[in-house]
């Protein structure tokens, strides 16, 4: 793909943005409980037009339209709460935020906070209180006992809550779904003004990582927005945050960073230059991008290409939103025939784009695939126990 340039850094207003990546008809969303194969084949889609910004090293779509972005409501389901391996890594984060900082009787607030698991499990694990914001919250989901304590508004956070206050404030997994994320900190930098010893919590996937592994499964469009480590690093500090810590988690996946204010109280502003000074190196891994795709895009066809030839029966295990980029972008269809997801909100549904319909686990000791490929292979110790249970023996592939 020739190289074009594309003003405006949404982060830091350069105009230095180089397009590495573009891929037509995207499903506008993901994770949607989509009740029939036609509407999930017929779902609207977009363009993901992937820009690089040479000066912080910010990741995004310019593309980007949030007119398109209007079903963040009850069907979005994007919980990866039945996972024993992601529920383990959850409570590991939530009792290390609570224990280095001190969180317990303490008032806290999650933007983006999903169905509410990890703000609950903060106040269950510290007898906090909190607010959640998320517009696809489903209060029946809650089944903690801390539920009497935390608050849930069914709202996309804004500047109509600039007013409410906390001693910590979380935010996972939902800052890459946001077109510009300066504008959001600056609403948090100034809900902190008065509060300077509140500390932020934020977590993104590391687009470094997608970068390296020419990880095309990772992009899609709900993520409009795509940090490294230098580069949100570079936007807390912009936005008037010293940066408390900074780290990557979950094999690689994960990007955390922590921050404060200045003028708070045991609060060390902290340097990382082996994780920030990451510019030269997110400049080499843009530049080779379009090729290692290619290659990758190659090898997952030909993979294809012998299931269907040698009629073997392939499953997708994974039915998020690496599941639909996946698919939709190899337009993969009669290929694979289904996508198996452990949460049983999801089983009868089918995959935006290309229609799979999505079963569970038990489904597979009737089918019998041959084949089982891994949407994140962070999962394949306990996709292989599942298997194991139902004396099953597939082949099985990992993304990587």
């Amino acid at each position: 793909m020739d190289m074009k340039r594309q003003p405006a850094c949404p982060c830091c207003d350069s105009s230095d943005v180089t397009i590495f990546y573009e891929t037509g008809n995207v499903p506008v969303h993901s994770v949607l409980l989509l009740p029939t194969r036609e509407e999930a084949i017929h779902y609207p889609t977009g363009t993901v037009r992937l820009g690089f910004c040479r000066h912080c090293g910010f990741v995004s779509n310019v593309a980007f339209d949030a007119d398109l972005q209007h079903e963040y409501a009850e069907r979005y389901e994007e919980t990866q709460g039945f996972s024993s391996t992601f529920n383990a890594f959850s409570r590991r984060l939530a009792a290390d935020l609570v224990e280095r900082y001190q969180l317990r009787n303490k008032q806290i607030i999650e933007i983006g906070c999903g169905k509410g698991e990890f703000l609950t499990l903060l106040c269950q694990l510290g007898d906090n209180r909190g607010v959640g914001f998320d517009p696809g919250y489903v209060r029946e989901r809650s089944l903690s006992q801390a539920d009497e304590r935390v608050v849930f508004v069914r709202d996309f956070f804004s500047e109509k809550y600039a007013d409410y206050q906390a001693d910590f404030i979380c935010c996972k997994m939902t800052l890459e779904h946001i077109a510009r994320p300066f504008e959001l900190l600056q609403v948090v930098k100034r809900m902190t003004a008065s509060t300077p010893d509140t500390v932020v919590f934020f977590q993104v996937p590391d687009v470094t990582r997608i970068l390296q592994d020419a990880g095309f499964w990772d992009i899609y469009y709900e993520h409009c927005s795509y940090f490294s480590p230098g580069s949100i690093a570079r936007l807390f500090r912009r936005a008037g945050f010293e940066v408390l810590n900074l780290r990557v988690d979950y094999g690689g996946q994960y990007l955390m960073i922590e921050a404060g204010s200045a003028s708070g109280q045991n609060r060390t502003s902290r340097a990382f230059p082996e994780l920030e000074n990451d510019l030269d190196n997110l400049a080499a891994l843009v530049e080779a991008f379009p090729a290692a795709f290619e290659h990758k895009r190659a090898f997952w066809k030909e993979t294809l290409r012998h299931v269907r030839n040698q009629r073997r029966r392939a499953v997708l295990w994974g039915s998020g939103s690496k599941g639909v980029a996946f698919l939709t972008t190899l337009g993969v269809r009669d290929e694979i025939a289904y996508t198996v997801d452990i949460n049983p909100h999801k089983h009868g549904t089918y995959m935006a784009g290309t229609g799979q319909q999505i079963v569970p686990p038990v489904f597979l000791k009737d089918y019998r695939p041959d084949l089982v490929i891994i949407m994140n292979p962070v999962y394949r110790e306990e996709i292989q126990h599942d298997l194991d249970e139902q004396g099953l023996a597939p082949e099985i592939i990992a993304v990587s």
